[in-house]
């Protein structure tokens, strides 16, 4: 499977190797989950293979160890010069069970270098080509908001930014989803005025597709040492499947046309005042939802897996 998988990855880096890279802005509470960690690492993959370029890392968790395991994973990865950016007032200060006892002590190189997100934000959309980032936010929707208020932001997001892709809401109605409800303020200021098209991949996508601990153990014996690998292994007790919530965000937005998840026509999503989040059809809609079948999600895992495990390059 894995021989037939890297043939269909070649055909699509083949495909792809006319276009230039992405521009890719990753928005991220890096240390509530372990998924961040992962999506962190496929992107990395997705760089490696030429499709694209991460131009930036901006965090919503507002606790100093979230910036620094992003910047040691970047460093492991052998890009430690992505700028990132850090949320200030934030939500969710506490540390967590994997950022600091994962690097701390000299395990793995990081930077404390930071900048404020909005700004680095701004700076970053206005050196990209008009039309042509991506930015995937697999956290709170804090740093987002903030950009809309501040001076010139819609409008630079609208000029600058093809898609939005967020792992936000549930759209089974199964209650306010996590990143969502715990900055509704910021989640409502989103769906009020951002000025482009988004995909929402919902609490529902990655509960049913989980990521093997297998994996974990066997797919990352490349290296001696993973800041990753340790990550997973330090949020909870080892062996364990985990939802893949936030790397389906990435795929999604990364490979649209790979047939790996369907879209839901277009519409319009609201986010009440409990972070419920509704959609309502709309023709010519912004907001779509992803849906995902049976034969699709053994396909996404596939991919997932083996995005999130590749050597670096």
């Amino acid at each position: 499977m894995k021989r037939k998988l890297a043939v269909l990855f070649l055909a699509a880096a083949m495909a792809l190797s006319a276009a230039p890279p992405i521009p890719v802005i990753f928005d991220t509470d890096m240390g509530n989950d372990i998924d961040d960690a992962l999506a962190l690492a496929m992107l990395h993959s997705l760089e490696s293979r030429g499709e694209i370029r991460l131009v930036a890392v901006t965090v919503t968790k507002d606790n100093p160890w979230a910036p620094r395991f992003v910047s040691a994973v970047n460093t492991f990865y052998g890009r430690a010069g992505i700028p990132i950016g850090m949320v200030k007032n934030g939500v969710t200060k506490e540390e967590g069970n994997y950022l600091r006892k994962s690097i701390d002590g000299g395990r793995y190189p990081f930077s404390n270098q930071t900048e404020d997100a909005v700004e680095l934000l701004k700076k970053t959309l206005s050196a990209q080509p008009d039309g042509s980032v991506v930015v995937i936010q697999v956290g709170f929707s804090t740093n987002l908001a903030r950009l809309l208020a501040s001076p010139g932001g819609r409008e630079l997001a609208a000029k600058k930014v093809k898609l939005l892709s967020l792992m936000a809401g549930d759209f089974t109605n199964h209650g306010p989803e996590y990143n969502v409800k715990e900055d509704v303020p910021s989640a409502k200021k989103l769906v009020a005025d951002w000025p482009t098209l988004t995909v929402w991949s919902g609490y529902e996508i990655g509960q049913t597709i989980k990521f093997p601990a297998r994996s974990i153990s066997n797919d990352f014996a490349w290296s001696a040492k993973n800041p990753v690998v340790d990550g997973y292994k330090n949020y909870m007790k080892f062996p364990y499947d985990r939802e893949t919530w936030d790397l389906t965000a990435v795929l999604a937005a990364l490979r649209p046309d790979a047939g790996y998840f369907t879209l839901s026509q277009p519409g319009r999503i609201a986010v009440d005042d409990k972070g419920m989040t509704k959609f309502q059809p709309s023709v010519g809609g912004r907001d779509r939802y992803l849906i995902v079948n049976d034969l699709q999600r053994a396909r996404v895992l596939e991919a997932l897996v083996w995005l999130a495990t590749q050597p670096v390059h």
